[in-house]
């Protein structure tokens, strides 16, 4: 093992390191838990605007706990992947329940809440509570199998437990704990676990990166064993392909004489779950037969919107917007159960797909 591994990683970190981010200023446990979250699967740029408006709604984590879900879904409304919200939601409850309102300090703990897994687990400790927490996030990844030439989708268990191993190797020992900066010195170990997690992810987020690395520029590139094959981005190996499907779907969108639209609340789990959408269906005629048999009106009146795309991780969605004009007197009109009559003039509490924002901006709703 190269001992000096992690003392390259500090000194380079001491001079290039992102120190800016709105999450490490006052860096805390909750705010730390939140930021990881919003991180997952979402680059650093996406994720500061909502990060900072989340955390403005919800400063801690009682009071995350003791929102209602309509409320936390509309914060993350555009972010996407909105179950991370829902875990999120969950999980500050479980901490306001079962640990008095205190992010846990111990592994076990935090990955008994709901969305915490061992990395993400692991950057809190590391990131907020000093603890020397190996990660292993998709940046984390991206630089150990190359520096490491470790051949193998990194979703095999064989090959995870062997790139786990290899970050905890890698995490900073009392040998190895000091930068290179003479002047001043790092401080010791004790105070280097937040830098070293941080280093590693921005190392993989501005130079490892998935194209087009700047291994020229790099601290570990004495050591990669990707870089002297000469073939560093065949590292991580790709995940094995499969064919996005296509599925179809029809929404209908009802307007009232007073403008208002109706929504129904998505069943979580599933996409957009716990968001407010449109009522979507099978097909126009699934559409049709839902109306007439809702209001005992008559399907007519349509008019075909144009349709619109949106590809989720393991699919792509086509949607058919329908618009009908609904002269049938609304009732209920923004009280909430499962469905609801949005009034288009007014502010909305609960959380929105983008494309149903978009589609709505789009005709001006």
């Amino acid at each position: 093992m190269d001992t000096s591994f992690s003392n390259k990683v500090l000194a380079w970190f001491d001079e290039h390191g992102r120190k800016n981010l709105p999450w490490q200023q006052n860096p805390h446990a909750y705010n730390t838990w939140v930021s990881e979250i919003m991180l997952q699967q979402t680059q650093v740029a996406t994720v500061i605007p909502y990060f900072e408006k989340f955390m403005s709604a919800f400063p801690d984590v009682i009071t995350l706990a003791n929102a209602d879900q309509d409320e936390v879904l509309k914060h993350w409304a555009g972010l996407g992947y909105y179950s991370r919200a829902r875990n999120l939601h969950a999980a500050a409850k479980q901490v306001r329940d079962e640990f008095k309102g205190i992010v846990p300090d111990d592994l076990d703990a935090l990955i008994s809440l709901s969305g915490i897994g061992r990395s993400t687990a692991g950057a809190i400790l590391s990131l907020a509570y000093q603890q020397p927490q190996a990660i292993l996030d998709g940046n984390v990844k991206r630089v150990l199998t190359r520096y490491h030439a470790v051949s193998g989708w990194t979703g095999k268990s064989a090959v995870l437990k062997t790139l786990w191993s290899l970050a905890e190797a890698h995490l900073p020992t009392d040998q190895t704990g000091q930068s290179n900066q003479p002047n001043p010195p790092s401080p010791p170990l004790s105070q280097r676990n937040a830098d070293y997690t941080q280093a590693m992810m921005d190392l993989g987020a501005t130079l490892c990166t998935r194209t087009k690395p700047t291994c020229l520029i790099c601290p570990l590139q004495e050591g990669c064993k990707a870089l002297k094959q000469g073939n560093p981005t065949d590292y991580p190996t790709p995940k094995p392909r499969k064919v996005v499907p296509d599925k179809y779907a029809t929404m209908l969108l009802l307007i009232n004489d007073d403008n208002d639209v109706l929504l129904e609340k998505r069943p979580s789990p599933g996409i957009w779950g716990g968001l407010w959408s449109l009522p979507q269906f099978d097909d126009q005629q699934s559409a049709e037969s839902w109306y007439e048999n809702k209001y005992n009106h008559v399907f007519n009146h349509m008019e075909e919107l144009d349709s619109f795309s949106h590809t989720f991780s393991h699919f792509r969605l086509h949607v058919q917007p329908i618009k009908i004009k609904h002269s049938i007197q609304a009732k209920g009109v923004m009280e909430a159960d499962d469905n609801l009559w949005y009034n288009s003039g007014t502010d909305f509490s609960g959380g929105l797909p983008a494309p149903i924002k978009k589609l709505f901006k789009r005709i001006q709703l």
